[in-house]
């Protein structure tokens, strides 16, 4: 009889105890609001409860930490960056790190950056380091997944707002923004000319170029226009864009001396396009080089408020330049 009180009473304080336990690891925290934990590659269970406690998103480490090894998910815990409820159990905080659903980042690609530029930007945003994205922009075999011939997916890489976890391997990233290319471009340009890879280059190449020539959209076609009507002729393109992108010091200001620099790019020394793209261009930049203005410009030059003034004769052109640079360029010196 006194053996039967006992095991009842044992099996009494031992179900209180586990109901106790359970309500302590599934009942939310007391805190409010979000916080932005990063969990290390290497961290140890207690360094991770250390974090999540520093972070307001747990109140009891040793809790965490029992919890974590009684569901063995002690070994499945993933590093990463997490966006978590101060208000979450800490079952459901565990349960969030094993399947790793790690905070997002939204990046805004804008039309007309480099590969480059693209590379810094993750970087500073800490997605994933420059030198990681640049090795798989020019990676051969993901290259060739997409089914483009040249040494770079400049040109390719689609400016878009993308969701990125910190940590994402530059592959991905890349990936990512040429999956949005071919998606994108695929619905707006021919498909005779999609599935033609010489074709899509010569038209993103000058496309980059437009892009970097003007950022009023209602320019593009016009713009686009002028160095039509210029490859036509066998005319140099002579845009100073391009110079630049092969300038290895460029400072902001293109100098005299700079238009005459020994590049592939330079055409204002080489006829005809450029080896590749010198940015990447949006949807309205393709479709302006896929269907120029139809208009006989073969001359622009900056007004100096975001528009540009286009001739169809060097004699309208100079008289332009004089009126927009040169006039100008008397009244910064004054």
């Amino acid at each position: 009889m006194r053996f039967a009180i006992v095991f009842f009473i044992a099996v009494g304080l031992a179900a209180f105890a586990f109901s106790t336990y359970e309500d302590m690891v599934t009942r939310p925290n007391a805190g409010a609001g979000v916080a932005l934990v990063e969990i290390k590659k290497g961290d140890s269970v207690k360094a991770m409860a250390a974090r999540l406690a520093g972070a307001g998103v747990i109140g009891n480490r040793a809790l965490f930490e029992i919890e974590a090894r009684l569901s063995g998910a002690g070994g499945r815990l993933r590093a990463g960056e997490y966006t978590l409820e101060k208000n979450a159990s800490i079952r459901s905080v565990i349960k969030t790190l094993v399947e790793g659903k790690t905070a997002m980042h939204k990046i805004t690609i804008p039309e007309g950056l480099t590969a480059r530029q693209i590379a810094e930007t993750l970087e500073k945003n800490g997605i994933l380091p420059a030198n990681e994205f640049m090795a798989s922009a020019a990676d051969p075999a993901l290259l060739d997944e997409f089914g483009l011939t040249e040494k770079s997916a400049e040109g390719y890489l689609f400016p878009e707002t993308y969701n990125l976890t910190k940590g994402t391997k530059g592959r991905e990233a890349v990936s990512a923004m040429l999956k949005m290319f071919f998606a994108k471009a695929g619905k707006a340009l021919p498909p005779d000319l999609m599935a033609d890879p010489k074709r899509l280059h010569e038209l993103v190449t000058l496309a980059s170029i437009v892009e970097k020539e003007t950022g009023a959209e209602s320019e593009k076609k016009l713009i686009a226009a002028v160095f039509a009507n210029r490859l036509k002729k066998r005319m140099p393109l002579q845009s100073d864009p391009t110079v630049i992108y092969a300038l290895p010091d460029f400072d902001g200001n293109i100098r005299k001396k700079d238009l005459s620099y020994d590049s592939p790019y330079n055409t204002y020394t080489r006829k005809g396009l450029p080896p590749g793209p010198i940015a990447n261009p949006g949807l309205t930049s393709l479709l302006a080089a896929l269907e120029p203005a139809d208009a006989d410009y073969l001359y622009f030059v900056s007004k100096n408020n975001g528009e540009h003034y286009f001739s169809s004769t060097l004699d309208e052109h100079n008289k332009a330049v004089r009126k927009y640079q040169i006039v100008a360029l008397r009244s910064r010196v004054r």
